[in-house]
């Protein structure tokens, strides 16, 4: 039986890999205190290792590693506080990168299969033709800065491995632009939104399908490893997202008082921040799609299905 260990179980990528991964053989799911798995681990106590969910703790996490010698290691954790990380520049290191890189020899070393998620902003965000894996890499923030890192360390350390790079992640569960937008539009009467980024809003769920699809074909074809951009298709701004939920949040019943009429759309420039953000977010995903056998959904699909699953009760 396949032993998958899975890091971030708590955050909204981690929850739905729990759910995804749940067939495919004895899942371990870490977060930063405390561990479930399907069943216990022979040999491994894991109240004595309290927080080796917790990519900092690079000794506790190298150790569970080398004890449980998993199959497959999938790393869902990461610090995306992208403003907050300018000024903790340190810990967004250890997690989005030295944390990783640990995970990485670790896995080279038992011959797990790491599994990985990274993120558009280790882009600039010029021009306006989709991102593709082979392009050159330049972050504008350190949170960009530390997941390239990430990437680097781990394509370094020999392992096998699956980079999935993705872009504006939703989920029922957690902090996130939907949640976040429905609920201002329940309580406000305008709402200004950010209209020159352009990305695809991708479901978590989604992203969890893919991992559970793909670590089930690199088993069979071990040159399908590599580093793939994973995101919904189509393509629309924050703006053009906030107009297509409040829409659709109207249309099934919800008590908004922000008509789409009166949202405005605006520049980055009209809320300034910390850490800059790349303007064009969007991803080519037909490697992936050539590699897996897959077609990415439009972002409109998934997004509705989030509406549905929000609706108040």
């Amino acid at each position: 039986m396949r032993r998958i260990l899975l890091l971030g179980k708590d955050g909204q990528l981690g929850w739905e890999l729990q759910r995804s991964l749940a067939p495919l053989g004895e899942v371990v799911a870490l977060g930063r205190r405390g561990a479930t798995a399907s069943c216990a681990p022979s040999g491994l106590h894991f109240r004595d290792y309290p927080r080796c969910g917790d990519l900092t703790q690079t000794a506790e996490l190298e150790d569970v590693v080398l004890r449980l010698k998993p199959h497959f290691i999938v790393n869902a954790a990461a610090y995306t506080a992208v403003d907050k990380a300018e000024s903790e520049p340190e810990l967004a290191r250890a997690v989005n990168a030295e944390g990783p890189a640990v995970l990485a020899k670790a896995g080279a070393e038992t011959g797990a299969w790491i599994i990985h998620f990274s993120t558009d902003y280790v882009f600039d965000g010029s021009g306006v033709n989709a991102w593709r894996e082979e392009d050159q890499p330049a972050p504008l923030s350190v949170y960009g800065q530390t997941k390239l890192e990430g990437e680097d360390r781990i394509r370094a350390s020999g392992c096998r491995y699956l980079i999935f790079r993705t872009s504006w992640v939703y989920a029922a569960r957690g902090a996130n632009f939907a949640r976040t937008i429905l609920r201002l539009a329940s309580e406000r009467d305008t709402l200004n939104v950010v209209d020159d980024q352009i990305g695809a809003p991708t479901g978590a769920d989604l992203l969890a399908d893919i991992a559970a699809h793909a670590l089930c074909e690199v088993e069979r074809r071990a040159d399908l490893g590599g580093t793939y951009h994973a995101a919904a298709s189509g393509e629309t701004s924050w703006f053009g997202y906030a107009h297509f939920l409040i829409e659709s949040a109207r249309a099934r019943g919800w008590a908004i008082k922000a008509p789409t009429e009166r949202i405005t759309p605006v520049p980055s420039s009209a809320f300034p921040s910390t850490a800059r953000r790349p303007l064009n977010s969007r991803l080519d995903c037909s490697k992936l799609e050539r590699a897996f056998g897959l077609r990415m959904p439009q972002w409109r699909f998934g997004v509705d299905r989030l509406i549905d699953e929000l609706r108040p009760a």
